[in-house]
Order: C-alpha cells, then structure tokens, then sequence
C-alpha cells in the first residue's frame, strides 16, 4: 500500500539476540514465535483499540515506528497493510497513515460477511481466502473482458503500473494489487462484484494475511514478477475482449498464487 515514506526498505529482523534489550511494546519471540510482523500488528491494534492512538489521529512515520518497535521498514510496511485491511487504519499517499474508528469497524461487520482479521489469520485461513476468490473471480475476468470500457482499462493500467514501480517495497504492491483486481469487478456492470470485492477489502490479498517478509529480496522480487506477469495476461484477454482468456487467466492467477504461497510458507 503506498506510504509517504519512500526510503529504501531493508529486510526483516531474524528476532534479537538473546541479550538484546526487548524492543518497547514488543515480545521476544521475533521469527522463532509468532513473527516480527504479527506482534507489530497485535501491538499497533492494541493502542488503536485503548484509545492511545484515537481515530483521526495520524500514526507515526514509518521511521520512528522503526526505531520505536526494533523492526525494520519492511515489518512496518506490511503491518500497516494488514491493519489498513482490517479497517483500523486509512494511508493517504503523500501525507500519512491516520487512525480509524476500531469499535466502529467492529461494529459494522456484525451481521455481514466478513473475513476474518489479517491480524489473526494464517496460511489456512489465507488458502480458503484465495478458494474463494478461484470460485468468482474467473466469471468476473470474463465479464469483464466483455463489458469493459476504456475508463476501466485505463483503471487497471493505473494499477498495474504502480505495481511495477514498486516491485521491490514489501507491503507496497498490495494497494495496486487490490485496485487491479477491484476495476475488473467494476468492470463486469454488475454491482453486486463490485461490492462484494469493496466490502471484502485488502484483506483479499495473501500477502495481508501471510508475512512475505521472510523472504529475501531477490525471492521476493520474483515472486512479485510473476504475480505481475499473470495480471498482465489477465489483463490482455480484456482488453482484446477474449472472455475464455479472461477467465483462463484468472484461474491460472489464482491457482498460482495459492502454489505459490504454500511453497512459500
């Protein structure tokens, strides 16, 4: 998801060494337990849901959450796009990430469906997520590559350029990555795509659910490659109008990422 900070990101800690002082807000388990990211995540919602941090207010740069947890930009990154995907925090490129309504976003998802928080979710929970996104979004590629309009593909070129400008960001493709997907339900003309998808959220997106950060650099810049390549495709058979390639390419996508993920994991 885009941040207003655009140093350079640096992997993720292996976890201090056993006499390194705690970092503050934080356990000790690092990778060895729960992960760097989850317990950012845990730490972060639980100053949202205190009312630490209260809702408008602007969080921390990613810099000074850096220096405050003992993590590094990476773990910030994709704990702020889990917590975005879970509707406790909103990023505004260029300005910040500011606080939502926690006990408001708990609220409004009683009585709808809804996925279950990236904070505690895990690989099983993220492979049910992509079964479900296998059994629709094929049908939605198709219609799409039937109902599109040039206001639509120039949504999905959006996405699809951002993507490729932030390959090498972990947490950064995730935006992009939901955008893609989300203008080729609004390209079906059905409304019931569109809001199925709006309503699901970020949280669609495995790497919300499932720490990428343990992947080095180069491991994860080709996985990013191939995941922009299959949209590409996906892409292409809409814009030719080819619906049987739409949804070809969809399924392969999906199926993919899912592969992709249980290799990863």
């Amino acid at each position: 998801m885009p941040h207003a900070a655009a140093d350079t990101p640096t992997e993720a800690a292996a976890g201090p060494p056993a006499d390194a002082e705690t970092p503050a807000g934080m356990g000790r388990t690092g990778r060895y337990g729960k992960g760097l990211t989850h317990e950012l995540v845990e730490a972060l919602t639980g100053q949202l849901r205190s009312g630490q941090i209260r809702p408008g207010d602007k969080l921390p740069t990613e810099s000074a959450i850096m220096q405050s947890f003992g993590v590094s930009r990476g773990v910030v990154r994709e704990a702020l796009s889990r917590l975005q995907a879970a509707g406790l925090v909103q990023t505004h490129h260029g300005v910040g990430t500011f606080a939502l309504d926690a006990h408001s976003a708990e609220g409004q998802a009683e009585g709808r469906f809804h996925l279950e928080s990236p904070a505690h979710a895990g690989l099983a929970d993220m492979l049910e997520v992509l079964e479900l996104r296998a059994s629709l979004e094929p049908a939605s590629a198709a219609m799409a590559a039937m109902r599109r309009s040039e206001d639509h593909l120039q949504a999905m070129r959006a996405a699809l350029a951002d993507f490729a400008a932030h390959l090498s960001a972990v947490g950064e493709t995730v935006a992009p990555d939901f955008r893609f997907h989300f203008a080729i339900a609004q390209a079906t003309g059905n409304r019931y795509f569109s809001e199925l998808m709006h309503q699901l959220g970020l949280s669609v997106i495995p790497r919300t659910r499932v720490s990428s950060a343990r992947l080095d650099e180069s491991q994860r810049e080709r996985h990013l490659q191939k995941v922009h390549q299959e949209h590409l495709d996906i892409y292409a058979a809409i814009e030719r109008r080819d619906p049987d390639g739409a949804r070809a390419a969809m399924h392969l996508h999906l199926i993919n990422s899912r592969e992709r993920q249980r290799a990863a994991q």
